[in-house]
């Protein structure tokens, strides 16, 4: 749920380690060479000027409110400036909602280079949408240094439906809420195409989407519902099962309140001091001395990340506080049942599992807490209460989500969710994920391909989610779907970036490759943002030196230490 505030995701861009396009899955599965192959894109120029282009936009049901010719260097992303180009701003679907009287539109821009590669990218946004973020094609990772505007594409961006304003309480409006779960994406493609296509004198030859969080999970609802639209797409630390994450964040809340030394201002649980900053510290130095060396090296990432779960015990190897005196070197008998619970998952009364667990990772800093302890309470409820659950919660709720959050039931509030009611013939579960999430099959038989990160130390949706969902993939695929779709998961990487993690990589060029040249990439290259970095992660430790790389692995494999530098992607293999 990647909340614009939060900004939590950037593009970067590296280098690429990639194999031939040989890979065969069982007899019940098609073939790497038996799929289409499709041909590469090939570049234009703009028709005439921004001006010219502005007299010959039309599009149903579109308003397009200004074309606008934006110089070389206006824009910058990691100090180098972008290309001029046109940017197109305007919005569809205007309509005065009957159920709380509001004006909703799906509101875009678009970003036209005059030097065009022949691509269009759908630049998915995050958390509750809302903003009509800059178009330049943020590509995933963090610290951004390139992006897919500068690398010729043609870019949109939207709000998904509903203005910043309108958040979160557009979740009264059942059409803003469909708009929010797949409709802008349907609606807005066509529209984004026929506008190249006027701009150009053809439409593209091949489409990307690219998201992460709830832009992830965009990514994924269109791998299903838009399947003949795009040809490659990333989903980065993806919310496919959004609705579940939001309630495993308050049901994280509630854990961690049920510990708690202080209370806030308004009489409620203090939940930082229920797991402090020191108490994470040690917890994490206690993770990694168990789990560190599993992939061959101490060097502070847990590259098998599967091995450490079944090494770690929170019970055992995390001292117990004598006499329930907490000074940063152990846990209380109750903290470790409180944080047990917040890493195996929600689950209500009766046991059953509401939301994925989370694995034992060494992430446990700022991001892993703005998260769990912050959030949690605040806009994760606020999901919850106006647009997962229905019939959705009154308005007044807004002032007190914190106390929502701690007073949600996971036996009576949880199951809203899939309930329909009324006005809303949708629920959450139907608008925010994929109809059949595991069959991709139109998307594959197409030759298009996809590609799938995960942070294994992200605190509010699950890599072991992603997880799940890929080897459930590789079954309805005849046990292996490497063949068009691939995870990558990233040691210590909180939610979509940050953490002590390699999280500067580009998985846009690779995918490029794949989809338009047939190389499939078994292994992407990514770096540690240290302070010499244009934009540093603080999360990086500086014992790390500079420049430390690592291959990100095709799942299953794991990044395994040869010998050599230890900062080199070099001396590590995928095994």
């Amino acid at each position: 749920m990647k909340y614009t505030s939060i900004a939590l995701a950037a593009a970067a861009a590296l280098s690429l380690a990639a194999c031939g396009a040989n890979d065969v899955g069982s007899a019940a599965t098609t073939s790497a060479s038996s799929l289409p192959q499709l041909s590469a894109a090939t570049s234009a120029t703009l028709a005439g000027n921004c001006a010219a282009l502005a007299a010959k936009l039309s599009f149903a049901n579109t308003v397009f409110t200004s074309v606008t010719d934006v110089a070389a260097g206006t824009l910058a992303v990691a100090g180098k400036p972008i290309a001029e180009h046109c940017l197109i701003q305007g919005y569809m679907n205007q309509r005065v909602s009957s159920v709380d009287g509001n004006t909703y539109a799906i509101g875009f821009e678009m970003r036209l280079p005059l030097a065009w590669n022949g691509r269009f990218f759908y630049q998915a946004n995050g958390g509750l949408d809302g903003n009509v973020v800059t178009a330049t094609g943020e590509i995933g990772g963090g610290g951004p240094s390139t992006d897919a505007l500068n690398m010729g594409f043609a870019v949109i961006s939207s709000d998904s439906g509903h203005s910043a304003a309108q958040n979160p309480l557009f979740g009264l409006d059942p059409q803003a809420r469909i708009d929010y779960g797949y409709n802008a994406v349907a609606v807005l493609t066509p529209m984004a195409k026929q506008v190249i296509k006027l701009a150009y004198g053809k439409a593209p030859d091949r489409s990307y989407f690219d998201g992460c969080s709830n832009g992830g999970r965009h990514a994924l609802v269109a791998a299903a519902r838009s399947s003949g639209d795009y040809d490659g797409i990333i989903a980065g630390d993806p919310g496919v099962h959004l609705p579940k994450a939001a309630i495993g964040e308050m049901w994280s809340a509630q854990q961690l309140a049920s510990v708690a030394t202080s209370t806030t201002a308004s009489g409620l649980p203090d939940i930082t001091t229920g797991f402090t900053a020191t108490e994470r510290q040690m917890v994490a130095s206690k993770i990694l001395a168990k789990c560190d060396a599993l992939d061959g090296v101490s060097d502070g990432l847990i590259q098998d990340i599967k091995a450490c779960q079944a090494n770690f015990s929170l019970a055992s190897d995390v001292p117990t506080c004598s006499n329930n005196v907490r000074d940063g070197t152990c846990l209380t008998g109750a903290q470790k049942t409180a944080i047990g619970n917040v890493f195996s998952g929600a689950r209500n009364s009766a046991g059953t599992a509401l939301y994925a667990s989370f694995p034992y990772d060494a992430g446990l800093g700022p991001g892993w807490s703005a998260w769990k302890q912050a959030n949690s309470i605040t806009l994760d409820p606020a999901a919850a209460a106006f647009t997962f659950t229905t019939p959705p919660q009154s308005a007044s709720v807004l002032s007190q989500l914190s106390a929502y959050a701690l007073n949600f039931s996971m036996d009576t509030d949880a199951p809203k969710i899939f309930a329909t009611s009324g006005v809303y013939s949708e629920s959450a579960w139907s608008f925010m994920t994929p109809p059949d999430e595991t069959n991709l099959s139109a998307l594959k038989l197409r030759g298009a391909k996809l590609m799938v990160y995960h942070g294994t130390s992200d605190p509010v949706f699950s890599s072991n989610d992603t997880t799940d969902w890929y080897q459930r993939l590789a079954t309805a695929n005849g046990g292996d779907a490497s063949n068009f779709a691939r995870l990558y998961t990233i040691a210590g990487m909180n939610h979509c970036s940050g953490g002590p993690s390699t999280d500067q990589f580009d998985m846009l060029t690779p995918l490029i490759a794949w989809v338009e040249q047939g190389k499939a990439p078994d292994s992407v290259i990514a770096t540690a943002r240290d302070a010499s970095n244009v934009v540093p992660n603080a999360d990086v430790p500086a014992a790390w030196g500079a420049g430390r790389a690592r291959p990100l692995c095709a799942y299953p494999k794991v990044a395994r230490y040869q010998g050599g530098d230890v900062n080199a992607a070099s001396s590590f293999v995928c095994s």
